[in-house]
This record gives C-alpha cells, sequence and structure tokens, in this order.
C-alpha cells in the first residue's frame, strides 16, 4: 500500500510539474523567449482530396486543412504577433498541411525537415529515430525567442509516449528542466491562443 501511495505521488507530482505555466505568467514568460513549442498541424479532413477539390497549389495532392484549420492557425498567428511573442526559428514538416499551418498562422520562413514528417503514412508515421530527434529537439533553447515545430500525432506520441491525446493544432510549451533537459511546461488548443491575456 506505501508502495502504491509513493507511485500515485510521484504520479500527481509529475501532472503539477507538467503544467507550471499558465494565463498571465505563461504569455509573459513567452514574451521573453527562451521556450520550444511542439505543435500539431491544424484540422484537416483524413482524407486526400480529389484533383478538382485540391488547393491549386497541391499538386501531389496530399492532404489539406479545412476551413476550421485555415481559421484557427490564422487567429493563432494573429495571437502571437498581438501578444508580441518573438518567434525565431521554425521548423515543419514537409506534409502539405503542415506547411500550411505554417503558413496561415504566418509565422515566417519555416525549414521543412524529414525528422518531423509523416514518411508518406500520416497517422500511422513516425520512426524511433525521428522520435529521438524530436526528443532532442526540444532542448534546443534559445534566448529572447521561441522556437516552433510543426509536426503530427505519431511524431509526438512516438516522442512522448505519456502524451495520449494532443488536439489538432494543439501547442506543447517545453521549457527548460534546470538539468540540461526539457519539461512540458503548457499546453495550448489552437483555439486557446487568441483569449492569452
Amino acid at each position: 500500500m506505501k508502495i502504491f501511495g509513493l507511485l500515485l505521488t510521484m504520479f500527481l507530482t509529475g501532472l503539477a510539474h507538467a503544467q507550471t505555466l499558465k494565463g498571465d505568467a505563461l504569455v509573459k514568460a513567452l514574451q521573453k523567449g527562451g521556450y520550444v513549442i511542439v505543435m500539431r498541424h491544424t484540422s484537416s479532413p483524413r482524407e486526400v482530396p480529389d484533383k478538382k477539390a485540391a488547393n491549386p497549389d497541391n499538386t501531389k495532392p496530399e492532404r489539406q486543412l479545412d476551413e476550421e484549420g485555415r481559421t484557427t492557425a490564422t487567429a493563432m498567428g494573429k495571437a502571437l504577433r498581438d501578444l508580441k511573442i518573438p518567434i525565431g526559428e521554425v521548423f515543419t514538416s514537409p506534409t502539405y498541411r503542415a506547411l500550411e499551418t505554417v503558413k496561415y498562422a504566418q509565422l515566417g520562413k519555416a525549414r521543412p525537415v524529414e525528422e518531423l514528417g509523416d514518411n508518406g503514412q500520416s497517422m500511422k508515421g513516425g520512426t524511433e529515430a525521428q522520435a529521438a530527434w524530436l526528443r532532442k529537439a526540444v532542448t534546443q533553447f534559445k534566448a529572447g525567442t521561441n522556437t516552433i515545430l510543426v509536426t503530427h500525432f505519431p511524431n509526438i506520441r512516438g516522442a512522448f509516449p505519456e502524451l495520449t491525446d494532443v488536439a489538432d493544432g494543439e501547442a506543447l510549451v517545453y521549457g527548460p528542466d534546470g538539468k540540461g533537459g526539457a519539461t512540458l511546461v503548457a499546453r495550448i488548443k489552437i483555439e486557446e491562443w487568441p483569449g492569452l491575456r
């Protein structure tokens, strides 16, 4: 019984530590910079559109954002600018829907990297090598600015198996853990950005 109590305490402490920033404290921290924001691309239907329904620049074609995905990405980007949250480097999956997320959010010039991609497997993508890359990437903090990584749920789940549910467009904010690693300090749903103050 004592062991169960100890494990439960450790688990609850871990949960409390996992999200230490909210509201005004979160905004002020992001305004100072030094965080890595891992984001799942915004809302996108599970099916690939046919050529007639595909956006003109979606030439392959691949999955693309739906109206909700475009609207929420735009609102998130506006909130980042309104709140004066500095964004430095932006890395993205090379998939069309991830690139669209960056475009509608107006996050600036993004660098597509295969490590954030879905390997052409949509919801089944993500390798252990990609998971290791993402775990390392969230420890690369830049003073005075924030880094954004736009990827897919399987990549996030592979790197952080404790995160069993990450919504479309949800952002996971990582900060330094004081030991050379990273800790999850906040989770921001895509629709919450405009309400941050």
